[in-house]
């Protein structure tokens, strides 16, 4: 039995793959929960394994709509590619590793044709792109990495966005709760727990620099950007170089490249030099009465390089860490080893910051959950 197991764990691991695609927010939250549950649970009962997988899952009107269809389409397919496996080993020849294993159904998942070495070389390639500095992204993988930062700032943001606090009103079960309550109860559902979204949920506020130093990083950053406030509504993006630019208004097209054409066309100091100190002041005196209060997290998104005023630098991280819940700054240069804040700009802005880390790589991008 542990056996079918270990081996239904990595189809479910794949099936919350499948769903990502799809559109749903299946994170590592809910692929613990449904293998913790499964030692509780008959899963040999299809209708059971259903229906667990379905209120683990499932967070939306649309998700429920679009479960069941789903489902059926992803074990029907597994199980075609299981029989064909079996007929195979049938016959005399070398066993399959388990990288090949999953081939053919990765393939399908990604809607592309049915042969293992394309599918293990592309497999191999999104892996290498989570780790690979954005500077050294060549042209013809820039598309497949922008898709994979579009998918990752979406997910973040609807994990920012599901907030919730324990509650003794009975308006709301919380499933999850619920469950992990009753584990230890062999999955009787005894006690029912209860949620509510949280009151003073964080309001973030971005500032990308996008002067000539960070030109190499600044398109992937804006898609995260972009892609984060289409579903994290409590937001506002700022832009700046030698001055100060509000783009809130322009994230909201439908479409990346049309936000991205605005914003080039809009900005004159695109890819000039660097004013971090005159543009902070900008948005001291102009924004942050308005928008910060001790509710909202500043994310600002530079290598510190400035070539304005230093002092007037010092004075807006100082008012903006005094009013905001948080400051974290993400600089590219901090993901290498030998990187010491040494520039006057970045000595300047280090006592006013609460997080200091590198932003060069989806895995760097994908830490940023961990503080906001």
């Amino acid at each position: 039995m542990s056996t079918r197991l270990t081996a239904l764990s990595q189809n479910i691991v794949q099936f919350a793959r499948f769903l990502r695609l799809q559109g749903f927010t299946v994170g590592i939250e809910e692929e613990t929960m449904i293998l913790q549950s499964l030692q509780h649970f008959d899963y040999t009962s299809h209708e059971s394994f259903f229906l667990l997988l379905k209120m683990i899952i499932c967070r939306s009107k649309s998700n429920l709509n679009d479960f069941d269809e789903l489902f059926r389409q992803y074990w029907k397919q597994l199980d075609k590619l299981l029989d064909a496996k079996r007929k195979e080993g049938t016959k005399k020849k070398k066993p399959p590793t388990p990288k090949a294993q999953f081939a053919a159904l990765n393939a399908w998942l990604k809607g592309r044709p049915n042969k293992e070495t394309e599918e293990t070389a592309s497999y191999s390639v999104k892996e290498s792109l989570s780790q690979k500095d954005f500077s050294a992204v060549p042209d013809n993988e820039v598309a497949e990495l922008m898709k994979c930062i579009r998918s990752l700032s979406r997910r973040l943001a609807a994990k920012a966005n599901r907030r919730y606090e324990l509650s003794n009103k009975t308006d709301l079960p919380d499933l999850r709760q619920t469950l992990r309550k009753n584990l230890r109860r062999g999955g009787e559902l005894i006690d029912i727990m209860h949620r509510r979204p949280k009151r003073n949920r964080v309001k973030l506020l971005m500032l990308c620099d996008v002067s000539k130093s960070m030109e190499l990083y600044s398109s992937f950053l804006l898609q995260f950007m972009y892609a984060f406030q289409q579903v994290y509504q409590r937001m506002e993006t700022f832009i700046f170089s030698t001055s100060l630019q509000r783009i809130t208004p322009m994230l909201k097209q439908k479409h990346f490249g049309e936000a991205l054409e605005l914003l080039s066309t809009a900005n004159e100091g695109w890819n000039s030099g660097t004013r971090i100190g005159e543009s902070l002041n900008t948005f001291v005196n102009e924004y942050s009465h308005k928008l910060i209060d001790s509710k909202t997290i500043v994310i600002i998104l530079s290598d510190g390089w400035d070539t304005g005023n230093i002092e007037l630098l010092k004075q807006s991280m100082h008012h903006i860490h005094y009013r905001s819940k948080k400051v974290i700054w993400l600089n590219p240069l901090a993901g290498y080893t030998a990187y010491r804040p040494e520039v006057a700009g970045m000595k300047a802005a280090m006592p006013f910051i609460d997080v200091f880390a590198g932003v060069y790589n989806i895995e760097s991008l994908r830490r940023l959950s961990k503080w906001i």
